[in-house]
């Protein structure tokens, strides 16, 4: 595994939409109004300690990459109060939906990066992450597009530096490459170890798994989704 970069990466390149359809009035009056109140600031010294982001005491600091709708995110941070969210979106049709969620949900273990993450897990501090997420990200399916998949050695040293040992790192996909590759990644970076080898318990989703609004539609359409847990070792 590589040694912690001293700064972020700023040279890589984004791939993806940062916007769709034109924002509804509701969501254009959260993103104007609460937005700036939730997002993460762009200094490098806030996310040294990610526990300081948030007004009310938290006991630790989960994160989520690539958040979607929200849906996951709003239900984790409803269900642990005491726990601090960060989540990760650069498409701004899905922070809305987070906004809206969490203006309705009274939610105030809240925090966003409304832009590419990876630069900014590398201001994240040693050790300071508890949980990670990265539910049903972009698979990229053409092969000439592989590299930018979230999962690869790059950003699973970031994960590796900023979550603390024993914590645990969550994965689900509906294509089944993309969970192969997810496998194959992580055991080659020996960095995390796979709860269950049991290919039968990647089908079941946890209790406190929530099913988003995307999963729903690929049960309708057919897809099986699994779920990848790993333990930071």
């Amino acid at each position: 595994m590589s040694q912690p970069p001293d700064g972020p990466r700023f040279a890589e390149k984004f791939f993806g939409r940062r916007a769709g359809q034109a924002l509804r009035d509701n969501h254009v009056r959260l993103v104007e109004n609460l937005l700036p109140k939730l997002r993460v600031p762009d200094r490098a010294d806030c996310l040294h300690d990610p526990r300081r982001l948030f007004d009310d005491p938290v006991s630790e600091v989960w994160l989520e990459v690539g958040f979607g709708g929200g849906e996951h995110l709003a239900w984790q941070a409803a269900a642990n109060p005491h726990v601090g969210f960060i989540g990760g979106e650069p498409f701004i049709n899905g922070v809305a939906k987070l906004l809206s969620l969490v203006e309705s949900g009274n939610l105030s273990n809240v925090r966003i990066i409304d832009n590419d993450i990876r630069p900014r897990l590398d201001q994240l501090g040693d050790r300071t992450i508890s949980r990670a997420f990265l539910l049903f990200p972009d698979p990229w399916p053409k092969l000439r597009h592989h590299k930018r998949r979230f999962v690869n050695q790059t950003n699973l040293d970031r994960l590796h530096r900023i979550m603390k040992p024993g914590s645990e790192f969550r994965v689900a996909s509906d294509i089944d490459h993309y969970i192969r590759w997810s496998l194959r990644e992580v055991a080659e970076h020996g960095g995390f170890r796979l709860l269950s080898d049991n290919p039968a318990d990647w089908r079941q989703r946890p209790a406190d798994w929530p099913q988003t609004r995307y999963e729903a539609k690929a049960v309708r359409e057919g897809r099986t989704s699994e779920y990848l847990r790993f333990i930071r070792v």
